[in-house]
């Protein structure tokens, strides 16, 4: 049960940001300090990737776990006994569809599609930094290969 009146969750909800967030925050600091170079927000590709690698082809989406439907087979039923349920469950379902369109189109396109959770960016951001150093290694392995 919700302890906030509506008033106050819409004002909760109405603050919540889609850009610079602090998890979108922290992995780009940690990738400018390991000396990779990005844009954020990239509107010229499906989806405005939270990072793009434009020299590698790698595009990175932070994701948050509430709003993507992370372990959405526990979420959900603690979604349906809240407020508002039917709101909630069709607008995160919706979320994870229009992720998996996007990740299609972008490897259509021939790029890398890197997903973070929220969780392991704020707790782990090294290792999400070395995710993406052996996603540049196998994209420049795979072009080497193209050209020989």
């Amino acid at each position: 049960m919700d302890v906030l009146t509506r008033e106050q969750r819409h004002k909760a909800m109405s603050h919540i940001k889609s850009e610079d967030t602090k998890i979108e925050v922290v992995l780009r600091k940690a990738l400018w300090k390991a000396g990779y170079r990005y844009r954020k927000n990239y509107k010229e590709l499906p989806g405005k990737p939270d990072i793009v690698l434009t020299r590698y082809k790698v595009a990175i989406f932070c994701d948050g776990e509430l709003f993507h439907g992370k372990n959405w087979e526990i979420l959900r039923p603690r979604l349906l006994a809240g407020n508002n349920p039917d709101f909630w469950v069709k607008k995160i379902e919706r979320n994870m569809e229009r992720d998996r369109e996007n990740d299609k189109k972008l490897l259509y396109l021939g790029w890398t599609v890197i997903r973070f959770w929220g969780d392991d960016i704020l707790h782990h951001p090294e290792v999400c930094v070395q995710v993406v150093e052996e996603a540049i290694f196998d994209n420049s392995l795979q072009e080497s290969r193209d050209e020989g």
